[in-house]
């Protein structure tokens, strides 16, 4: 049964994660079942995927693609199966005010997690970034609001420009040391693509810790090199959900084009995951 000293354990394991030396992994998993086979093959953490878990629901990646009670609810049954802390991606916070940042933070930490993200970008494809003061006040909004919690809860502050054509690294930099300011616990800016860059980044947050996504197609860094450049967590995105729709469209791609089901050779045994899943 989760209880709140569960969740205070949780917040607090999630929490030294960040503090102890080395550099750690926190896969993405999309829903329940694929949160269960993390915890049994051995990380210590989760993070949830915005994108993951818009495909299981039929809908695209995206701002408004889902709802945050859809978010919350996926949440939720994601804390129910796993003791691992849970770190969710609350997207910008359902919400371009400050206030309705702190709400979701509330909210989300209502459900048990131990930490989430709040990133900088509006959905708005004309204006894709918030202006720097109120991406400012926005995590400092949230900051409050996680402060204000029971329990450690971890806030990840987010600098998007870097995927959302503004390919502005000084500008990228400059929002990441000001969240850090604000009170931001871990730092990320999707898009870093260079050793250099991800070094620079480093060096201006520190000490605060710097989350960088790998997973993505040409990534080329293993985690001892990432290490050496001072990252301290490791997530992999939508790069897992993508990575099982591929081996489905490849299953079915068999099926349709060769009238053959060879694919079930490497498919993981039925008595495997019934296995697991009892557990």
């Amino acid at each position: 049964m989760r209880t709140e000293n569960s969740f205070q354990c949780r917040a607090e394991e999630f929490r030294a994660l960040h503090q102890r030396a080395g550099i750690f992994v926190i896969p993405n998993p999309w829903d329940a079942g694929s949160a269960r086979i993390l915890e049994t093959l051995g990380f210590k953490a989760l993070a949830t995927t915005s994108a993951g878990l818009a495909y299981s629901l039929a809908k695209p990646d995206g701002h408004a693609a889902i709802t945050r009670e859809q978010t919350l609810q996926n949440v939720q049954s994601i804390i129910n199966v796993t003791d691992l802390p849970v770190s969710a991606d609350l997207e910008n916070g359902f919400g371009d005010d400050p206030l309705k940042c702190a709400q979701t933070i509330r909210l989300a930490a209502n459900t048990g997690l131990s930490g989430g993200s709040i990133e900088d970008a509006t959905g708005d494809p004309n204006d894709p970034i918030y202006p720097f003061e109120l991406s400012v006040d926005r995590i400092k909004a949230a900051v409050e609001a996680a402060r204000s919690q029971p329990y450690p809860f971890t806030l990840t502050a987010r600098a998007e420009n870097l995927i959302h054509g503004r390919p502005d690294l000084k500008d990228t930099i400059k929002r990441l040391v000001a969240y850090a300011d604000a009170g931001a616990d871990v730092l990320f800016a999707p898009g870093l693509k260079t050793k250099e860059e991800i070094e620079t980044v480093v060096k201006a947050v520190s000490p605060k810790p710097v989350n960088v996504i790998m997973g993505l197609a040409g990534d080329n860094f293993s985690l001892n090199m990432l290490e050496d450049m001072g990252v301290k967590r490791v997530s992999v995105g939508s790069s897992l959900v993508r990575a099982a729709y591929g081996g489905f469209f490849k299953a079915v791609e068999e099926i349709l084009q060769k009238g053959t089901f060879s694919f079930a050779d490497d498919a993981k045994p039925y008595a495997d995951l019934n296995k697991l899943f009892s557990n």
